[in-house]
C-alpha cells in the first residue's frame, strides 16, 4: 500500500475475497482498508462502520468544524475545566506525554501559528505573523494544559490554541484497526493518508508491504518498501503541504519554539511504533528535531525511524 494514495482511489488488484474500502474524512484526507473475508461475505457493513469510526474522531478533533470538542476546548476561558469525550482525552494525554518526552519538539500548542501561516481552516494572516516575529513567549502544551483523568476534564492555564493535526490521523488509523478487530477481522492493513497500521498476515502468510514515498514535490514515486505485521507506520514530510514565500518552500510542520514553518529540516521522517497515534506524533517530533539531534534521540530512546534528506 502506498504511503499516500492519489485521490482517484486506485487500489491494488486482489482476489474476490480481498476487499479494498475507502472514504473521505478529516477535510481532504482519505481512509482506506484492505482485508480478507470468507467467501461470500458482504463487505458493505464494514464500509459504513469504518466511516463512522473516522467521522467520530473528526467530529471531536477537527479545527475545521466549529462545533467539534477541540474547538469547544480552544474557546473555553483560561482556568475553566472542560469535560471532553474519552477519545479526545486519550489523544491529549498521549500528545502531552510525547511533548514532554521530546522536550517540546512535538507540541500541540501551535494552533495560533498554524492558523496564522494559513495551514489551518483560515487564510494566512499577515498582521498576526507580524505580531509573532520575535515573540518568545510561547508556552508548550505540556507546561500549561492539565488533565483530570477521573473526570475526563481538561484545563488550560494559559491562552493557548491546541492543534491535533500531528496526531489525530494516527489515532483515527488506530480506530480503524480496533473497529476491524471488534468485527472479527484478524488481518488488515488500514490507514488515513500517510498513516498506516497492519495486523496479522495475508492468506499466503506474507507480511504487508508498505511503500515509503520518495519526498518529491511534483511526482509520486516509491523510495523503499518495508514488509510489516502488527506495527504502525507514519511519515512526516515537507513535500505534500507547503506554502511558497519568495523563492522558498515552507513546510506545514511548525517549529513550536519559533512559531514558524521548518525551513532547513529533513525531507521526511518515517517512524514505526506499536500504535499509529504514537508513530504519527514521533514522526513530527523527529522532523522538528532535525536529522542529527533526531537520530541521536531516536537511538537513545529505542524509536525505529528513518530520515530522508535531499542532497
Amino acid at each position: 500500500l502506498m504511503r499516500s494514495r492519489p485521490k482517484d482511489g486506485m487500489l491494488p488488484m486482489c482476489s474476490d475475497r480481498c476487499h479494498n474500502l475507502s472514504g473521505e474524512t478529516m477535510g481532504t484526507a482519505r481512509w482506506h482498508a484492505q482485508f480478507w473475508l470468507p467467501e461470500g461475505a458482504n463487505p458493505s457493513p464494514y464500509q459504513s462502520v469504518f466511516q463512522v469510526a473516522v467521522d467520530t474522531v473528526d467530529a471531536q478533533m477537527s479545527l475545521w468544524k466549529p462545533q467539534s470538542d477541540l474547538c469547544r476546548l480552544n474557546a473555553a476561558p483560561v482556568g475553566e475545566w472542560v469535560t471532553v469525550p474519552a477519545a479526545l482525552f486519550a489523544v491529549l494525554d498521549q500528545a502531552l506525554t510525547i511533548g514532554r518526552l521530546s522536550g517540546g519538539a512535538f507540541d500541540i500548542a501551535v494552533g495560533r501559528a498554524v492558523d496564522a501561516w494559513g495551514f489551518g481552516p483560515n487564510p494566512a494572516d499577515a498582521d498576526h505573523l507580524t505580531q509573532m516575529i520575535g515573540d518568545t513567549s510561547h508556552i508548550a502544551a505540556h507546561d500549561t494544559v492539565e488533565l483530570d483523568a477521573e473526570g475526563l476534564r481538561v484545563r488550560k492555564n494559559h491562552p493557548v490554541q491546541l492543534d491535533l493535526n500531528g496526531i489525530a490521523k494516527g489515532y483515527g488509523t488506530d480506530c480503524l484497526i480496533d473497529t476491524a478487530r471488534r468485527l472479527g477481522v484478524t488481518s488488515i492493513c488500514a490507514g488515513i493518508d500517510g498513516d498506516l497500521r497492519a495486523i496479522g498476515t495475508k492468506p499466503d502468510g506474507g507480511f504487508w508491504p508498505i511503500a515509503v514515498e520518495a519526498p518529491d514535490y511534483d511526482r509520486r514515486a516509491i523510495h523503499s518498501v518495508v514488509e510489516v505485521t502488527d506495527v504502525a507506520v507514519a511519515t512526516s514530510g515537507d513535500y505534500r503541504h507547503w506554502i511558497t514565500v519568495g523563492d522558498k518552500r515552507l513546510s506545514h510542520t511548525i517549529n513550536p519554539r519559533q512559531g514558524i514553518p521548518l525551513t532547513d529540516g529533513p525531507a521526511s521522517v518515517t517512524v514505526l511504533d506499536e500504535t499509529c497515534m504514537a508513530a504519527d506524533a514521533w514522526a513530527t517530533a523527529l522532523m522538528v528535531m532535525g536529522k542529527e539531534a533526531g537520530t541521536h534521540f531516536a537511538r537513545a530512546n529505542g524509536i525505529k525511524a528513518m530520515y530522508l534528506e535531499r542532497t
